[in-house]
């Protein structure tokens, strides 16, 4: 790609996506910090709480796929440029609710708003870069978007010394709107290269290997997400005793290195796939980072907590490797339907995380407004062991590897270990692929 070329694509393409994944992230994010202004603004409780912040979740979640099939058939300046709109208007009645259920419909509205921010993006690489860049840009994309998070901490916490949280939401609105006519305006549109094979949700949903790593990725992004998004800030209070400025700053400290993740696991991507090395591997290997990380705080091992919550924030942002995979699996015609099926999983996954945490806290009885550490070590150690069951599951298949590896130097190893070995190979090729209904319209 020509010097000029690249800016030009970078300028009119790349920056404005950009913009909208950092609202949406602003979106996502903000409400762990206004989380005592709505409480005591609108006396929501700590089940009501998490159901108004995960209901983005749920209703981003729902949105994936149909997102998907529009962005594939209507292109991702179209698609995107509509939904800030309805994201600004959500924005809009958020400022001015006063009652528990128009904010959650507002809440919705901004979740639908926004539903398109990353896919759009990641779309939009795919069409307008070479391939060889894909992941990187992934990377960058969502590096810039997670500044979002970046300014929904110490940033927004300055803003609200002179401002309320609803003049706050105007603000939003009015960015939203604006930058939706920007995309509109700036971004060109893209003819996409029509394929021999019509291409098909079938096709995504029928391929074994996305069942093999959705889950995983699903139950490590969606619960990193759920736990900055809200539940790090009562952690943070209740547990670690933090007050108010050192929580603040603990979260503009765990939103840096968020940023920073997404730029590592781009440039992580790009560098070993260009020595032929998967992106599963990686994947791999944060989710087990993600478990320890998230059992240090169970455990109460006697770390500084701003490690551990610097992992977990980090894995917010390994949706750059999913996608990566993803892209090895699936043709650019695919590319909406299959990053939207992903993210179903990410996001149904972040609001169950969400809500389901907020409903085992209200188990156990507040003590002067702080729950008790043993409500969050089950609420956290629950999500834990679906993420182990999930890993298991995403290894399974590569028992038959080691089956095969080890058969030369079977007479050395006892017969037991062999077997076992050997099961593990059998048990995943036994595995039932749901086959692609090739001629179905979606």
């Amino acid at each position: 790609m020509q010097t000029s070329t690249a800016w030009y694509r970078i300028a009119r393409v790349f920056l404005p996506f950009a913009a909208g994944y950092y609202l949406s992230y602003l979106f996502r994010m903000i409400n762990a910090l206004i989380a005592g202004h709505l409480s005591s603004d609108t006396g929501l409780g700590t089940a009501d709480l998490g159901l108004l912040t995960s209901v983005y979740f749920l209703i981003f979640a729902a949105a994936q796929i149909p997102v998907g099939i529009l962005l594939d058939r209507f292109g991702p300046r179209r698609v995107q440029s509509v939904l800030l709109l309805l994201a600004a208007a959500g924005a809009a009645l958020f400022a001015i609710s006063t009652g528990f259920l128009s904010l959650l419909f507002a809440r919705a509205m901004i979740g639908l708003g926004v539903a398109a921010a990353l896919t759009a993006g990641l779309k939009s690489i795919i069409l307008w870069f070479p391939k060889e860049r894909v992941a990187l840009l992934n990377g960058y994309m969502v590096m810039l978007g997670s500044l979002g998070a970046v300014t929904a901490t110490a940033p927004v916490e300055h803003l609200l010394a002179w401002m309320g949280w609803r003049q706050l939401f105007e603000i939003l609105a009015a960015a939203a709107g604006a930058t939706a006519i920007l995309i509109y305006v700036v971004v060109p549109e893209r003819g996409i290269v029509p394929s021999t094979a019509r291409p098909t949700l079938g096709s995504v949903f029928g391929d074994r290997r996305f069942w093999r790593m959705a889950p995983l990725s699903a139950t490590c992004v969606g619960s990193a997400w759920s736990l900055q998004g809200l539940w790090a800030s009562p952690w943070l209070t209740d547990v670690e005793g933090l007050d108010r400025a050192s929580l603040v700053r603990q979260l503009f400290l765990m939103s840096i290195v968020l940023s920073g993740g997404a730029w590592l696991f781009g440039t992580t991507v790009h560098s070993i796939k260009r020595r032929g090395i998967g992106a599963e591997t990686v994947l791999a290997i944060v989710a087990v980072l993600f478990i320890a990380a998230e059992l240090t705080l169970v455990l109460r091992a006697p770390l500084p907590a701003f490690l551990p919550w610097s992992v977990i924030a980090i894995v917010g942002t390994a949706t750059v490797v999913s996608f990566a995979v993803i892209a090895d699996y699936f043709p650019p015609e695919l590319a909406g339907r299959a990053n939207g099926a992903l993210n179903v999983l990410h996001f149904g996954w972040a609001f169950l995380a969400q809500y389901a945490t907020g409903l085992i806290l209200e188990q156990w009885s507040a003590n002067d407004g702080h729950r008790p550490v043993q409500a969050y070590q089950v609420a956290f150690g629950l999500s834990v062991a679906l993420q182990i069951a999930a890993l298991v599951w995403f290894v399974l298949p590569w028992g038959r590897y080691l089956a095969s590896w080890m058969r030369p130097i079977r007479f050395f190893v006892p017969a037991s270990v062999s077997n076992i070995v050997e099961s593990v190979s059998s048990y995943e090729n036994s595995l039932i692929l749901i086959p692609a209904d090739d001629d179905a319209e979606w």
